[in-house]
């Protein structure tokens, strides 16, 4: 028996906020990997909001003098995407489910039969692993909101407080390392286009994250289409 229910479709206009978020965030992300060379000594909040992955949180302390801009920008930038996993998840459970398992190497393989696993440890999971795919997993799974909410913010929190430290105590080598992308920016920054232009290639043949993100709810807008609309009547 499968540990996912699929709730009725949400409305179209709620379904596009959603898959507009996580687009969004895909996207900042590009430009964070684009912008990576230009941003990391000049513009380091910057890079941060764009893409807040551990690799530039970390380089971003030996640019950031303070912690609390460091907290703030980078804390809205990784919760900004993590709602939307949740409720996609919660609303569309089974699809998201075979979504997790075509999309990521790492969860994919035991996701289907992990689920009840995952109803057990939802919460340390959320807090060390509070990324899109894991979202979207305790949505499914109908972990609680309000667990789902505390679990977020404290692994969030908590992440930051970590990478920060982190920074500091090795800020020697976590400058050496900003200063070499610096010396070296103009070929990474051209290495940086060309990777990001592979990753958008595969968007357009209909293998990329945006895609996937958006083939989740593919069937109610079919069903709306053929219906007129009707799915989204009680």
């Amino acid at each position: 028996m499968t540990a996912t229910t699929t709730s009725a479709p949400l409305a179209k206009p709620w379904r596009w906020l959603l898959i507009g978020m996580v687009i969004c965030g895909v996207v900042a992300g590009y430009a964070g990997d684009i912008l990576l060379a230009d941003f990391v000594d000049e513009h380091p909040l910057w890079l941060i909001a764009l893409n807040p992955r551990n690799r530039n949180l970390v380089l971003a302390t030996a640019e950031i003098e303070s912690f609390w801009p460091f907290f703030v920008v980078g804390f809205l930038r990784l919760v900004s995407t993590d709602p939307a996993g949740y409720v996609l998840g919660w609303f569309y459970g089974d699809r998201a489910i075979d979504w997790i398992e075509r999309r990521s190497r790492t969860y994919g393989p035991m996701v289907r039969d992990g689920q009840v696993w995952f109803r057990r440890w939802a919460l340390p999971v959320i807090v060390f692993m509070p990324n899109l795919f894991i979202c979207m997993l305790a949505g499914a799974t109908r972990v609680k909101p309000r667990w789902f909410v505390a679990a977020n913010l404290f692994g969030t929190i908590t992440r930051l407080i970590v990478v920060w430290q982190v920074g500091e105590v090795f800020s020697s080598p976590v400058q050496g390392t900003v200063d070499f992308i610096g010396r070296y920016r103009t070929p990474i920054i051209i290495i940086s286009v060309l990777a990001v232009l592979w990753t958008i290639f595969g968007e357009f043949r209909g293998n990329g994250e945006i895609d996937a993100v958006r083939r989740i709810t593919a069937d109610d807008d079919a069903g709306a289409g053929d219906d007129g609309g009707s799915s989204d009547a009680g």
